[in-house]
């Protein structure tokens, strides 16, 4: 069964696998060497534990208005939908725009400077949380925010909070052009330090002893916070089967969090169609948890 796991998760371009439960490694495969790769959109589940500790630390609030939070970024004249949004609507890929802005293929192309303005100019055609429409515009503003509000950059912000103390050397994390970490994409991360995370996430926040992101915080961003066509999304984590959450990042970065199994699985892949790969780890859950492949 292991060569036959192995044949398989070589063919969909899987490079790293680690897999964590009860408290202690029980699996771990490299199909290439572990170095620290682009998470890609997993990234986003990182803004939002930035977001769930600045606003424990008071920085921000949840319901604060898009209006009164970027009051010198807003159209003279912005529309009913953009008035009603809050910063929660931000995690919820249910922020009112009809589509994806900031993604991977259009940033390089952009001829905007400010993506901050460029972002809350585009059209809200939706009410805020009446449609779950998968863009980079909520979680990069999240980003922006908590950067504002503390006055450094994201991973600055992150390192003393949740980097540093899990042992996680500062890393790379993508930027824009007026120089904000990008919190919806573009941190470069191995999958042991992707572990890590998803063992902080399985331990409700708690590392060694020390609360690094607000356990209510974290219970309600796990949560499905708003219907997606699959199993729910709550604040920047994907809902998934077997009562599972993840971190999910383009071509196969995943942190997947089983709560009621104890146990974390994350790959490091680069697969075009990553939804393949979730579903053989899925499959091959069982034999995974037991460390049998």
């Amino acid at each position: 069964m292991e060569k036959e796991f192995d044949v398989q998760a070589q063919q969909l371009r899987l490079l790293n696998l680690r897999v964590w439960k009860d408290g202690g490694l029980v699996l771990s495969k490299d199909y290439d060497s572990e170095m620290r790769r682009n998470q890609y959109s997993a990234s986003k589940s990182f803004t939002s534990a930035a977001v769930g500790i600045a606003a424990g630390e008071g920085l921000l609030s949840l319901d604060e208005r898009l209006v009164d939070v970027f009051p010198r970024d807003i159209p003279a004249k912005p529309c009913e939908n953009l008035e009603k949004a809050r910063v929660r609507d931000l995690l919820t890929m249910g922020l009112g725009q009809g589509q994806g802005y900031l993604m991977g293929e259009q940033r390089p192309f952009l001829q905007e400077e400010d993506w901050v303005k460029y972002a809350l100019s585009l059209p809200f055609e939706y009410a805020p949380g009446e449609k779950f429409v998968y863009n980079n515009v909520g979680p990069y503003l999240a980003g922006v925010l908590v950067q504002r509000r503390a006055g450094c950059d994201l991973v600055s912000y992150l390192t003393p909070r949740l980097f540093a103390p899990m042992g996680i050397q500062r890393p790379t994390w993508e930027t824009d052009p007026q120089g904000f970490t990008f919190g919806a994409g573009g941190l470069f991360l191995c999958v042991s330090e992707l572990l890590k995370f998803g063992r902080l996430l399985l331990q409700k926040g708690q590392w060694e002893g020390r609360r690094l992101i607000p356990a209510e915080y974290l219970e309600e961003a796990v949560k499905k916070q708003i219907e997606n066509g699959e199993e729910g999304y709550g604040y920047l984590f994907w809902r998934g089967e077997k009562n599972s959450y993840r971190a999910d990042g383009k071509y196969g970065q995943y942190a997947l969090v089983f709560p009621e199994e104890n146990a974390v699985i994350c790959t490091n892949a680069e697969l075009l169609d990553q939804r393949k790969l979730l579903s053989f780890l899925m499959e091959n859950q069982p034999a995974l948890l037991a460390g049998k492949l």
